[in-house]
């Protein structure tokens, strides 16, 4: 089991999972994983590929459950309450659980559009315009776009087109944004922008982000988990939490040496 001591006595908890394990079929993609995400900070999951980092991201707002192979045992908690529990909306817990994908996706529509979008499917009765405002400011957008609204969300840089995609998560009001590489198809400046912003977003927000740059997690992130993957008999990997602390401590001083290996380039 691998918790975080001081966690639970110096913080709130946002999630909460135990022996989470994923399959898909009945072949597994991750066993017995034990975490705690502290709220109002950001979480960095790094490690190989396959080795289930974006598999336990989505069993935070139960994306798996859209994969018709995909079959999640354990138990998450979000505040308290276990997200699998028969009272809780996967839709409502993915309206509080936002998230950002590796490559930015706005909808085929103007940049005001790509906003109010998803506050009008969610009820939304305030004032649209000044979400709109607020949502790309939050996304320090809004300097860059205020004079261009009507145009599409497609016409933006890549990396503003990320920011566009952070604005509209942010302008349902979620409690969590998690972020499966957000950065990876950017460019290292735009980089740096959407790094900033996470820096702002986790005064209001807990942020979860997988992310394969070493960098970009010790710059990044308060707490870092380092998953990797062995061998199953049936040839493929399974992916497992190795440890999970205060980023500082997993950088400089890691428990176990496939961790220092890893983020020190010396893995594999």
């Amino acid at each position: 089991m691998t918790q975080l001591s001081d966690v639970a006595v110096s913080s709130q908890i946002a999630f909460q999972a135990e022996q989470l394990s994923v399959f898909y079929g009945s072949v597994p993609a991750v066993k017995d994983v034990f975490l705690e995400i502290p709220k109002n900070q950001i979480v960095a999951f790094i490690g190989p590929s396959g080795c289930g980092k974006s598999t336990v991201l989505r069993c935070f707002n139960r994306m798996n459950d859209l994969i018709p192979s995909a079959r999640v045992e354990g138990r998450i908690t979000f505040n308290g309450e276990d997200i699998h529990g028969k009272s809780v909306d996967p839709v409502e817990l993915r309206r509080r659980v936002g998230m950002v994908f590796q490559r930015p996706n706005p909808f085929t529509k103007s940049i005001y559009q790509n906003i109010a979008f998803g506050a009008r499917i969610n009820g939304y009765q305030g004032d649209m315009d000044e979400l709109v405002e607020r949502s790309l400011r939050g996304a320090a957008l809004w300097d860059e776009v205020k004079d261009k609204l009507k145009a599409s969300g497609l016409s933006l840089s890549g990396g503003q087109q990320q920011r566009l995609c952070i604005a509209r998560a942010i302008a349902i009001e979620p409690e969590v944004i998690l972020m499966d590489e957000p950065c990876s198809a950017l460019d290292p400046i735009s980089t740096l922008r959407v790094e900033e912003l996470m820096q702002e977003l986790k005064r209001k927000y807990t942020i979860v982000i997988v992310t394969h740059n070493m960098q970009q997690a010790s710059r990044t992130s308060d707490y870092t988990a380092f998953f990797n993957a062995r061998e199953t008999e049936q040839g493929g990997k399974m992916g497992y939490l190795v440890e999970y602390d205060r980023t500082e401590v997993i950088f400089q001083q890691p428990a176990q040496q496939s961790t220092q290996e890893y983020v020190s380039g010396r893995f594999g």
